[in-house]
């Protein structure tokens, strides 16, 4: 079971304190360095890794991305996921999963998403994103950085889910490096080591003093 060895739960135990409770709520999760680099090619990628990141997209029901992200993925999933680019198996039902999950993505310059189960969100990107929220009981999985920075500024994400990664990387680009208007004020839900040096993350947002 993932993360077995790392934490020593039961594997109820532990997928419920980790991945449940999404709840029509809009996650960012990401990888991130100690000095805030979000480079995805310096996070650690290993089974570990992936296997946490396949549990967090099953238990949400669908994805979204930035246009540039959602390029990112199309480049290399898809072929993945139809058995024409070798991988490993976790690599693999990462690919699968994936490709059957629901996609959406925002864009101002492209319209046209081919790849399997993927939608456009067009047009005001608060309406567009709370309305995906409000059709999307088991939550979103938000993956973009620039994205999550916008959506933020709307107030429109509820949770964070971070791995943060043992390593000092000295470069951008860095979370939230746009900037936000005010200081976001979190909750902790929980705090897993994993066995190769990475702390997964869980807040939510702190409720607003009056």
């Amino acid at each position: 079971m993932l993360f077995i060895s790392a934490i020593a739960k039961p594997r109820d135990e532990y997928v419920i304190s980790l991945y449940a409770g999404f709840m029509g709520q809009l996650i960012f999760s990401t990888n991130v360095s100690l000095d805030g680099c979000v480079d995805h090619q310096e996070g650690i990628a290993d089974d570990e890794t992936h296997a946490y990141f396949i549990h967090l997209m099953d238990e949400c029901g669908a994805m979204l991305w930035g246009r540039v992200t959602y390029e990112m993925m199309e480049s290399c999933w898809p072929a993945v996921a139809r058995g024409e680019m070798e991988a490993p198996p976790i690599i693999r039902e990462w690919a699968v999963k994936l490709d059957a999950k629901p996609k959406y993505v925002v864009s101002s310059t492209r319209n046209d998403f081919p790849w399997t189960n993927s939608c456009h969100i067009a047009g005001d990107l608060r309406t567009g994103v709370q309305n995906l929220k409000d059709a999307t009981p088991a939550g979103v999985l938000l993956g973009s950085g620039k994205l999550a920075a916008e959506l933020d500024r709307l107030d429109l994400i509820d949770e964070y889910m971070f791995l943060v990664q043992p390593r000092v990387v000295g470069h951008g680009p860095t979370l939230y490096g746009s900037g936000l208007p005010n200081t976001r004020h979190l909750e902790l839900i929980s705090a897993k080591p994993l066995s190769n040096g990475v702390v997964a993350m869980r807040y939510r947002r702190a409720p607003t003093k009056p």
